[in-house]
């Protein structure tokens, strides 16, 4: 009863979601059931889906995800990977080599719209569909479809036979509508990158060997069916040697499994009431670490909600399998022979996907770096915060994303660099598109919590939650939301950063004595990159006192400081994007000045730092 409640609210909560978001958001009801084959890797399968339109447009086609096919020889995935200039090692040429029975696909037997058959093509990894009759605005209509299904040997993300012995990964493992927003159809090909779907229900029946474990996204509705962990066997009904899974997973845009005859399946309740599902195949090596796992999370979910929102859902799986770390509602994929410190990484990377991309549901294809730089910037500071609390080794530090600073910096030289308004399938080497994605887009939060500061930054992560999950925001979504928490304008940060790859440069060009006033010092700064910051300027004196300073830009139409008595900090005029220099006068002489400092606590990524201080 507890659940069914819950469902209710939550489903009631998002419509009231839908109806005040400022875009508007489609709609899907998924109900499947597949009959799985083990000894031939395929599966059979029905998917009955009920779209809603909710778009002011008529709609007179319909595009699904066939991700399976993506793992044939000639496909999208596989030339791209064979003509890339640093080919993914997971995939490079193995897709070229697979034989049949190796490969994925899937078969579309029928597809019927309200009952009647349907035109469709199957065009590598999409299936574009003609409709009978349009989908009218505000209305929903019934797909019918009958599929077959072979699932390929592991190569990315999705198959069978992992590397670690994990018997099945079903990522991406049925034909999925394509999102439609405001901006048209997404029906992006399976290259290689991320992904983008409609939020909505899944009713989902997996008949499998009975052997097998599963877990995945949703909840287990007949769990004393299936025992596994999940409850004592109390009434199992096999069909042969076989059982049924029946998962129901509300209001998410993706469903996940994964099963194995030999997983280990434990659980931890929160005392928030949401449970916490591991499997893994437990060896000796690894034994310790998935033990230990439980509770490390358990303050990891407990440092998240805080500082990110509250999880909405009440369960979430750590699951071994798949070919690295890899993020779904409700559930991650993870490879689980690892350290503690390699699995707690992994597993809070993962996890906090289900804020920034399972829960916001930003367009990760066209804005990867917002889902993948703000999941990087977060799991710095939980890992920080883990290792504050004893919990994993190493030690807490003030800034944990100075390590991502220097990755960039070096990165910058390498010419690949492109910025991060290109698509996640068009960048032109992998090194360009993770250092974009992961890289940039952590640093992004990094130094716009430098120019906006702690308060504003933190309550602003907070107000972009609530404003916007379950709403599929942009890169202007965010922005906004920081500027009406700051009152700053930020328009420039975020063109800069995202539409250019222009660098940051400043240096301390001099400090030399007023003229005609000895008591004073006139320090000269210099603007030597293009893209242009506020500052922050450290003075040193020689009798050990230390003073504070910041240097606003014009275009920010404020600053991050309150000019007040006793704030250590000392607010100067505005410095003009326009203005390769700045100076500012000093009450001492220059024999009394130890060092001038710019970004002495390195807020921002500048690229020379050799020449961000003046020793006198």
């Amino acid at each position: 009863m507890t659940r069914l409640f819950s469902g209710i609210a939550f489903m009631l909560f998002s419509i009231i979601s839908y109806a005040q978001a400022d875009r508007w958001q489609q709609a899907v009801k998924y109900d499947m059931a597949i009959d799985f084959d083990v000894k031939k890797h395929q599966f059979e399968g029905s998917q009955k889906l009920t779209y809603t339109n909710n778009s002011p447009d008529t709609l007179e086609k319909v595009f699904y995800h066939l991700y399976f096919n993506a793992f044939q020889p000639k496909s999208v995935m596989d030339m791209r990977s064979r003509t890339i200039r640093d080919a993914d090692p997971r995939v490079a040429s193995r897709i070229a080599a697979l034989k049949p029975e190796e490969m994925g696909w899937h078969a579309i037997k029928s597809l019927k719209q309200n009952g009647k058959n349907v035109k469709f093509e199957v065009v590598g990894t999409i299936l574009e569909v003609a409709l009978n009759e349009p989908i009218l605005p505000q209305t929903e209509t019934l797909f019918e479809m009958e599929f077959e299904s072979q699932v390929p040997v592991q190569i990315r993300r999705s198959g069978r036979d992992n590397a670690e012995g994990v018997d099945y990964s079903m990522s991406q493992w049925y034909p999925k509508l394509c999102e439609y927003d405001y901006q048209g159809w997404h029906a992006n090909p399976y290259v290689g990158r991320e992904f983008y779907g409609v939020w909505g229900d899944f009713d989902v029946k997996i008949n499998i060997d009975k052997d097998y474990t599963i877990g995945g996204s949703g909840y287990l509705q007949n769990p004393n069916e299936i025992g596994h962990g999940y409850a004592p066997v109390s009434n199992v009904k096999a069909k042969g040697n076989k059982l049924t899974w029946h998962f129901i997973a509300p209001n998410v845009h993706d469903f996940v499994w994964a099963a194995d005859t030999e997983y280990t399946h434990t659980t931890m309740k929160r005392k928030d009431g949401m449970t916490m599902h591991f499997f893994y195949i437990e060896t000796e090596n690894n034994k310790d670490a998935w033990e230990t796992l439980p509770e490390v999370m358990d303050e990891a979910f407990e440092y998240i909600n805080k500082n990110a929102g509250q999880y909405p859902y009440e369960q979430y799986s750590f699951i071994q399998g798949g070919d690295g770390g890899m993020e779904y509602p409700m559930a991650t994929l993870i490879t689980g022979n690892r350290s503690l410190s390699s699995l707690v990484g992994v597993s809070v990377h993962e996890l906090i996907h289900s804020w920034y991309q399972m829960i916001l549901g930003t367009n990760e294809s066209l804005y990867a770096w917002m889902d993948e730089g703000f999941t990087s910037w977060l799991s710095d500071e939980v890992m920080n915060h883990l290792r504050g609390e004893g919990l994993i080794p190493g030690i807490k530090v003030k800034n944990p994303h100075l390590d991502t600073y220097d990755g960039f910096v070096n990165f910058t030289k390498s010419g690949f660099e492109e910025p991060l308004s290109i698509h996640a399938d068009h960048f032109l080497t992998n090194a360009a598109y993770g250092v974009g994605a992961y890289v940039k887009g952590d640093i992004f939060l990094s130094q716009l919590k430098y120019i906006i500061g702690d308060d504003a930054f933190a309550k602003g992560m907070l107000r972009y939650f609530h404003t916007w999950k379950f709403k599929h925001p942009n890169p202007n979504d965010f922005i906004r939301v920081m500027e009406k928490e700051s009152g700053l304008e930020l328009d420039w940060y975020k063109e800069y950063w995202v539409n250019t790859t222009h660098t940051i440069d400043y240096a301390v060009g001099s400090a030399t004595p007023v003229e005609g006033q000895p008591n004073k010092t006139l320090i000269t700064l210099e603007k030597l990159g293009v893209m242009p910051m506020p500052l922050d300027v450290q003075v040193v004196f020689k009798n050990g006192k230390t003073q504070y300073y910041n240097i606003p830009l014009a275009i920010m139409r404020g600053h991050k400081f309150e000019k007040k008595p006793n704030s250590g900090v000392q607010l100067l005029e505005d410095w003009h994007w326009t203005h390769p220099s700045y100076e500012f006068t000093l009450d001492s002489p220059v024999e009394n000045i130890d060092s001038i400092k710019i970004d002495p606590e390195r807020g921002m990524v500048d690229i020379d730092t050799s020449n961000n201080i003046l020793q006198k």
